[in-house]
């Protein structure tokens, strides 16, 4: 009803505008003001009824159009069809509204021909433009409010594939953290087998610690991020059982600033790195493969290791550096940088 109001409005004040501007010259108008209250009220109730037609029949007009050849079809076609319909409604109006006031009115004065075209043809075009405006406001109004619902329902489709982007990153995400390299489970299991037979205290010990490191596994998988000291104790359990399960083979080096030790990282991140660098890497006690865990002034946790590749390389996987490569893009932290020279692989970590 708010919007018919403002239309009802914007149809009188045009009439009226227009009305004048046809002819402001016009002896009516000097004196117009001055003529009786009843007549000007006659002339107001009038002007009000006539714009209210005129309103609503450009109202009708659209709405049927609006159905039946939607603005999104056929533009060009649309906007013709739409001031064809408007004139010849306009006109019709017209022809309708005089007949009514000549058969019903007996008191109507005697005017010449000419002039009563003129005023008549006045009219017409009083009407054809109330219309024509009329029905572009009706068409601004049907154009927002139908890009505005279009709006909402590509804001409504973004924040779906927002959140559906965001669950399967989720998803992603927990699986590469409960990703678990199967060779490690197998190869401690088969040193802990070896060891009870050969040391039934040594086997203990490796228990206990391989209990420790696989207890840490199934707890601290699910966070995103873990303290530096808590994934360096973890790494000192590792490293138990890869002494004992290569012996001096291999060789760590590990040299944490204390400031860094409370800074954060990604959970097992270190020890996919060392167990890759020990699947892709020769260990021998002649020629030792040497794991190198140090920080570095501009906040970064770095795995480094001698370059010694095997002659065959083994199956892959799939977890180790790609893991935590993967987990960092997730997260939106800074992506781990990969440096290779002649002699060492380097794996640059930032520390959150």
């Amino acid at each position: 009803m708010k919007r018919r109001l403002v239309i009802w409005t914007v149809a009188i004040l045009t009439f009226c505008i227009f009305s004048y501007l046809m002819d402001p010259f016009d002896p009516v108008w000097a004196g117009y003001l001055e003529s009786p209250l009843k007549m000007i009220a006659e002339d107001l109730l009038w002007v009000f009824f006539f714009s209210v037609i005129i309103s609503e029949v450009s109202i009708f007009i659209d709405s049927i159009l609006n159905r039946l050849l939607p603005w999104k079809n056929r533009t060009v076609k649309r906007l013709l069809i739409q001031c064809i319909l408007q004139i010849v409604g306009s006109i019709l109006i017209v022809i309708i509204v005089n007949f009514i006031i000549d058969s019903t009115s007996e008191s109507l004065p005697d005017m010449d021909s000419r002039k009563e075209y003129t005023l008549l043809g006045q009219w017409v075009a009083t009407n054809i433009i109330i219309s024509l405006i009329i029905s572009a406001f009706n068409t601004v109004d049907y154009l927002l409010a139908n890009w505005k619902e279009t709006a909402i329902e590509a804001a409504q489709h973004k924040l779906r594939a927002s959140k559906h982007k965001q669950a399967a990153m989720a998803a992603e995400l927990q699986a590469l953290k409960l990703q678990i390299d199967p060779h490690f489970i197998f190869n401690n299991l088969s040193v802990l087998s070896e060891l009870i037979l050969e040391d039934q205290q040594l086997g203990y010990e490796y228990s206990e610690k391989f209990a420790k490191v696989y207890r840490y596994l199934l707890v601290n998988s699910r966070k995103d991020i873990i303290a530096v000291e808590e994934e360096l104790k973890f790494l000192d359990s590792y490293i138990f059982l890869i002494e004992k399960r290569i012996g001096d083979g291999v060789i760590f080096k590990i040299n944490i600033q204390d400031e860094y030790r409370s800074m954060y990282t990604l959970p097992l991140s270190l020890q996919l790195l060392v167990e890759n660098a020990i699947k892709h890497n020769q260990t021998s006690r002649t020629n030792p493969l040497e794991i190198h865990v140090y920080t570095l002034p501009t906040g970064e946790l770095v795995v480094a290791n001698t370059f010694l590749p095997l002659i065959n390389k083994p199956d892959s996987s799939g977890v180790g550096l790609t893991n935590v490569i993967a987990r960092y893009e997730i997260l939106g932290y800074t992506k781990p940088v990969i440096e290779k020279t002649e002699d060492k692989f380097i794996v640059k970590l930032p520390l959150i």
